[in-house]
């Protein structure tokens, strides 16, 4: 999906919060703001809002002098989902449909994102995401299609989240033992996305395939990811990508048996899906 009018001030907002999480004094604050304020008037619309997003934190990390302007967000994003771990392995062992759990707890990893409009509270999320519907729900389709896949290609979105999003691929493999997974991150540091660094840490190089998509977009842009990736994404059986940078990357999608898992963070997104901002979406193309 292409960008719209309405994603311009979300991505001037974005620069704010950005000042805010380095700690920018109000030099670099007011400098940041109007080059984005200013690069907002010159946005490609034929782009996707991902692909304009990562000129505009390309910019934003160089005036900052940093390589990865949240680094420091990230480590406690992972050391806060980590906590969750123990309880959440007990709930999905005394699960009676594990698919449709995995699931549930990955989608609740997807609340934290520093890119969107509306701030996350995990503890909170994961309280109710048991007891809340998938407003569009193909998780029977998608269970079919698991018992006959062979390959899965699992595409990460921000980091925190990859710490549900390990939990899953590990009940996946023990679902369905003759699965090979393969788990995609970013090829640099964008915003607060999964790359092979945090991945790794992680320990999902000794769990399953991990793969660098080569793209630097906060989504899966196709034309921008490496050859190995893009092969891995047109051969895969089953593809699940997680969160709406992907979504708004693989919208329309690009190919069959595309799964869509996430939450709404936005009134774009919301309208694309004909669904309500918080609703959580898990749709099969």
């Amino acid at each position: 999906m292409n960008i719209a009018s309405e994603c311009l001030s979300c991505i001037i907002s974005q620069s704010e919060r950005v000042s805010k999480a380095i700690g920018a004094d109000e030099e670099l604050s007011k400098k940041i703001l109007l080059h984005v304020s200013l690069s907002s008037k010159e946005f490609d619309f034929s782009k996707t809002p991902p692909e304009v997003a990562s000129d505009v934190y390309e910019d934003m990390a160089k005036m900052a002098g940093k390589s990865d302007l949240y680094k420091e967000l990230k480590e406690l994003s992972s050391k806060k989902a980590q906590k969750f771990i123990p309880s959440l392995k007990k709930t999905l062992q005394d699960s009676d449909d594990k698919l449709n759990t995995l699931l549930k707890i990955a989608v609740a990893g997807n609340v934290i994102d520093l890119a969107s409009e509306v701030s996350f509270d995990l503890e909170n999320e994961l309280d109710k995401i048991f007891h809340t519907d998938f407003a569009i729900n193909d998780t029977k389709i998608l269970q079919e299609r698991l018992k006959s896949a062979k390959t899965l290609l699992y595409i990460g979105d921000n980091v925190g989240e990859h710490i549900f999003d390990y939990l899953a691929i590990e009940t996946l493999q023990e679902l369905y033992p003759s699965l090979h997974v393969s788990y995609m991150v970013r090829g640099n540091p964008i915003i607060n996305d999964v790359t092979m660094l945090e991945a790794k840490e992680a320990g999902f190089d000794k769990l399953c395939n991990l793969i660098d998509s080569g793209v630097n977009t906060p989504g899966f842009v196709y034309h921008r990811a490496t050859t190995e990736a893009k092969e891995l994404f047109d051969s895969a059986d089953v593809v699940i990508t997680k969160g709406m940078g992907n979504y708004e990357c693989l919208s329309p999608s690009p190919r069959k048996d595309l799964l869509y898992l996430l939450k709404v963070k936005c009134a774009v997104v919301a309208n694309s899906l004909g669904k309500e901002i918080g609703d959580i979406i898990c749709k099969l193309n």
